[in-house]
């Protein structure tokens, strides 16, 4: 039994890692995963290079499928959410402080959690609201609770972001799973036919993790793979889940 569920639709979405990038790339993995990895970058070329140029791997990922998924809308209220953000730069910028080296302003401002989303609505010209958030392992499902609360309030859409990758060499001992590159995006609307459903509940004990993929790629499979139902522990329980 949840003490709490939602509901939503998936009106698009787009997905992007190194060497999968297309439907039928992300059909494969959803099939079979294997682990994302490579130097591969997106292009990102929806979005003005003088912009472009100031986004680092994260936030490329992120901008392309934000771009992507969101194509000539305008107006919608957008959620980015990431576990661990633009941690690699922050930890650049914390060894120049180290070295008593002066930190640049640009560096600093492209740092912060939500820096892919403001490049994204600054090249739009786009006012709409956007909020960028991370909640540890839960990350992803507190996203949608933000953005499920979005369209309660009258939005008619909300475009949901959601990516990561390893973290760098420096912090790689305090990973808790397989960290894996990624973004993917989704245009959330209003439940409709065969909706998305989250559910969650209290977990008294820890679980176990059920495997050492990233909880948030664990759901773009259920999404993409068509799986009836999947069950994530991060705090609570939480179950996502669609009608057969």
């Amino acid at each position: 039994m949840f003490d709490n569920e939602l509901a939503f639709s998936i009106a698009r979405h787009a997905a992007w890692a190194p060497g999968v990038a297309s439907p039928e790339q992300w059909a494969a993995w959803a099939r079979e995963p294997w682990p994302l990895a490579g130097e591969e970058e997106p292009k990102v070329a929806a979005m003005p290079a003088m912009l472009r140029r100031r986004a680092g791997f994260l936030g490329r990922m992120a901008l392309e499928v934000a771009y992507e998924c969101l194509g000539q809308d305008a107006d919608v209220p957008t959620v980015f959410c990431s576990r661990h953000g633009e941690v690699a730069r922050a930890v650049g910028l914390l060894g120049e402080l180290a070295r008593g080296e002066p930190l640049s302003p640009t560096a600093f401002g492209l740092a912060v959690h939500n820096a892919s989303a403001g490049l994204f609505s600054i090249a739009r010209a786009d006012r709409a609201n956007h909020v960028a958030l991370a909640a540890g392992t839960a990350t992803l499902e507190h996203a949608v609770i933000e953005a499920c609360g979005l369209l309660a309030d009258g939005a008619p859409m909300v475009l949901l972001v959601a990516c990561d990758a390893p973290l760098p060499a420096l912090l790689s001992a305090f990973e808790d799973c397989e960290e894996q590159p990624f973004a993917f995006a989704w245009a959330m609307v209003p439940a409709g036919e065969r909706p998305v459903r989250l559910g969650w509940c209290a977990a008294p004990q820890p679980d176990a993790p059920a495997s050492n993929t990233p909880g948030a790629l664990e759901v773009l499979r259920f999404q993409l793979g068509g799986e009836a139902l999947v069950r994530h522990a991060a705090g609570k329980r939480w179950t996502w889940s669609r009608n057969a």
